[in-house]
């Protein structure tokens, strides 16, 4: 991803959803009025989703998805098939396509009943217009979802991007990092080690989506690495209204600024905007009893290339079995384990590369387990004493804390 471009994980997401040959990659090449998917008449084309990025009107920049068909077939085809499905769960918004020509099918049914049951934002598309309509499909889709489309005449899809922009005002998006934690001409430093795990030539998201949100609310922005903190701090002649470090320099940055001073991390601010922050805080309680012989999943969704001191595989461990117990199992994992139940904490990243959607349909999973979770900005402010200093600036998340 170039320096310019907005991450995925911050953009409205479309997923196009139906059975196969229904026109999903058609549609999809209609509305980028170039080819961006491989169409064929040959059912199952499409295998992985296929995600671009695409301005659409009041929608703005959005991330459009093309998905294989909810009714391929054989083992290699359920694989697919829960791709698919995945994709559906974060969706801000689903067309839901489907051949005009074509009687509904059981996989359709299904999907109109889950769409209904989820209260997901969707849109019915009929492709081939061009074609007799199929029984059932007259009443199939809800007249105030339903939209007509050729995919053979770029015009068509005018129509639709007016409908798909109807959703603009109710569709949710996410907070942005310091939302209502600072105010016009306010001066907040951010601290950013620059270790082995930093990306060459350039910072990582929730550095760089902080500054960007830090401009756009008209705040001034210094940034230094930890080991420049103290001189630049003492020498500033003003006091920041934040500090906000990296959750790894948590130890140092809080040894050379005063108490009064507030702090917080970035693995915190994405913690508020990412996950469930009230969950992470009531999951602390399980670090006073653990179990002696416990395990503990570290679940990260970016798929960095891991160093010597990596936080997730080595760093976290090591301090946990420090501070809570030596005897303790750890594993590692960037997906859903197959057995959550099997245990006792989950420690997850920040979710700065995923959507909130996205985490909270993962957090989910272990909420309805009662299998508590913690975020690394949480764990690693616990394991330096930090708490409750580092939730101050979040005085939503300060009662929740002192309540528990």
């Amino acid at each position: 991803m170039s320096q310019t471009e907005t991450a995925l994980a911050e953009l409205q997401h479309i997923v196009l959803a139906g059975v196969r040959n229904a026109g999903k990659s058609s549609l999809m090449n209609n509305l980028f009025q170039k080819e961006v998917a491989i169409t064929s008449m040959v059912p199952g084309t499409t295998t992985d989703p296929v995600t671009r990025k695409i301005e659409l009107g009041k929608l703005g920049m959005c991330a459009l998805t093309d998905t294989a068909g909810l009714d391929d077939l054989g083992k290699l085809g359920e694989q697919r098939v829960k791709k698919s499905r995945e994709r559906m769960q974060s969706a801000d918004l689903i067309l839901f396509v489907s051949p005009i020509d074509r009687s509904p099918s059981q996989e359709e049914r299904e999907l109109k009943a889950w769409l209904e049951e989820q209260k997901r934002p969707w849109l019915g598309v009929l492709t081939f217009s061009d074609r007799d309509r199929a029984d059932g499909k007259e009443d199939f889709f809800p007249k105030d979802r339903l939209i007509t489309v050729d995919n053979t005449k770029a015009e068509t899809v005018l129509a639709l991007i007016k409908r798909m922009e109807k959703f603009s005002m109710s569709l949710i998006k996410e907070m942005t990092p310091v939302e209502g934690l600072v105010k016009e001409q306010d001066l907040v430093l951010l601290v950013t080690p620059i270790d082995l795990a930093a990306p060459a030539g350039r910072l990582i998201m929730p550095q760089v989506e902080t500054i960007r949100d830090l401009l756009d609310r008209d705040c001034a922005a210094l940034i230094v690495k930890e080991r420049e903190l103290y001189h630049f701090y003492n020498h500033l002649g003003i006091k920041p209204s934040l500090v906000i470090t990296d959750s790894q320099a948590f130890h140092k940055v809080a040894a050379d600024i005063p108490e009064d001073q507030p702090l917080t991390s970035f693995s915190l601010l994405f913690a508020r905007k990412k996950g469930d922050p009230a969950f992470f805080i009531r999951s602390l309680k399980a670090l006073d009893n653990f179990p002696e012989n416990g395990r503990v999943l570290v679940m990260e969704y970016c798929s960095h290339h891991r160093q010597a001191e990596d936080l997730g595989t080595v760093k976290i461990p090591r301090l946990f079995r420090q501070l809570v117990g030596s005897r303790v199992e750890f594993a590692h994992s960037r997906t859903l384990p197959e057995h959550p139940e099997d245990w006792d904490m989950i420690i997850h990243c920040a979710g700065c590369m995923t959507t909130q959607k996205a985490m909270d349909e993962r957090l989910e999973i272990f909420r309805t387990r009662n299998i508590p979770v913690l975020n690394y900005g949480l764990f690693l402010a616990w394991a330096n004493g930090l708490l409750p200093r580092a939730l101050e600036p979040f005085d939503d998340l300060m009662e929740i804390y002192e309540s528990v």
